[in-house]
C-alpha cells in the first residue's frame, strides 16, 4: 500500500483535501474514497498538487464524486495555503489550472490557521444555455444568465434563497454550478446559495460567488459603480472585486483555513 499524507483546509466551510505528488494510479476513485463523509475522510473535493515548469505548482481538482473540474475560487486559496505551508513562504504564486493560470496572493491573519488570499480570476465570458433548463421551469421574468469562470455556472435571481429547492433544481442540471441570489442585506452585497457540479449543496463557491457578483452588477442588483460586492454564503462571506467591467474581470477576496494533516494508507 502507498502512504499518503494529506492536508485539510476549507474556504468558508466548503473543505477540500490536498496532496502533492500522490503515487497513486486512479485519481478518480482516490478522490471518491477519501471525500466520502461516512466511509472517508469527508470532503467536497481533492487537490492534487504536481510539478508545473514556470509555476509554483499545478493543481488538480477531482469533485467529491471523482469527476475532474476545472477550476475552485475556494479550492484554489486552500492550495495556495498548502502550498505555503509546504514552501514555509507567503510570497504570490503563479498556480496552473486546467482553466489556466491564476494569481494567488496571501496574507497573514491574526488566526496561525487562516490565510486572507486573493485570487486573479480572469475574465467572466457568456456561456450557451445548458441541456435540460428548461426542466427548472423558471419564471421568464426571473433574471438568468449562464457564465463561465473557467468553469459554468447558471446563475438565477430569486426573492428569497431560502425559500428554494435548490437540491431538486442543482440535479435537474448537475453539468452546471447552479446559484440563487438576492440582493442584500446591505449595499452592494447579495446572498447567495450554490448547488455545485460533482458535490451538490456546498457551504459556498468562489467561482459562483464570481458569476453572481457579476450577474448582480450587470442586473442592478448593486450600485452600478461598485467596484467590490460582498457575497454571503451558508458558509460565511467572500468580497469578489470588479474590473474592467465592460469583460468581466473579477478577483476573489476570502479565507483559507487550515483544518490538520492526515496520513493514509491507500490501496489504489
Amino acid at each position: 500500500m502507498t502512504q499518503l499524507t494529506l492536508t485539510k483546509h476549507h474556504g468558508l466551510g466548503n473543505d477540500f483535501l490536498v496532496v502533492f505528488h500522490p503515487k497513486v494510479d486512479d485519481l478518480p476513485e482516490l478522490a471518491r474514497r477519501l471525500c466520502d463523509r461516512r466511509q472517508g475522510i469527508g470532503a467536497d473535493g481533492l487537490l492534487v498538487g504536481e510539478s508545473a515548469e514556470g509555476y509554483a505548482a499545478k493543481m488538480l481538482l477531482f469533485n467529491a464524486d471523482g469527476s475532474r473540474a476545472e477550476i475552485s475560487g475556494n479550492g484554489i486559496r486552500c492550495f495556495a495555503q498548502a502550498l505555503a505551508m509546504r514552501r514555509g513562504d507567503f510570497e504570490g504564486m503563479h498556480i496552473l489550472t486546467d482553466a489556466g493560470e491564476r494569481v494567488v496572493t496571501l496574507a497573514a491573519t491574526d488566526d496561525p490557521a487562516v490565510v486572507e488570499a486573493a485570487v486573479d480570476m480572469g475574465e467572466i465570458s457568456p456561456l450557451s444555455e445548458p441541456s435540460n433548463w428548461a426542466a427548472l421551469t423558471c419564471d421568464p421574468m426571473r433574471s438568468v444568465t449562464h457564465l463561465g469562470v473557467g468553469n459554468p455556472h447558471s446563475v438565477v435571481a430569486v426573492d428569497n434563497v431560502a425559500e428554494v429547492d435548490l437540491l431538486m433544481l442543482g440535479q435537474l442540471v448537475p453539468q452546471v454550478n447552479l446559484e440563487i441570489i438576492e440582493p442584500g442585506p446591505m449595499p452592494n452585497a447579495i446572498t447567495m446559495r450554490v448547488h455545485e457540479r460533482g458535490a451538490g449543496i456546498t457551504q459556498a463557491c468562489g467561482t459562483g460567488a464570481c458569476a453572481a457578483a457579476w450577474a448582480a452588477a450587470s442586473w442592478g442588483l448593486v450600485s452600478p459603480d461598485a467596484e467590490e460586492i460582498v457575497v454571503h454564503m451558508p458558509g460565511g462571506s467572500a468580497k469578489v472585486r470588479l474590473h474592467q467591467p465592460s469583460t468581466g474581470r473579477v478577483t476573489l477576496v476570502g479565507p483559507a483555513t487550515f483544518v490538520g494533516t492526515i496520513t493514509v494508507e491507500s490501496p489504489l
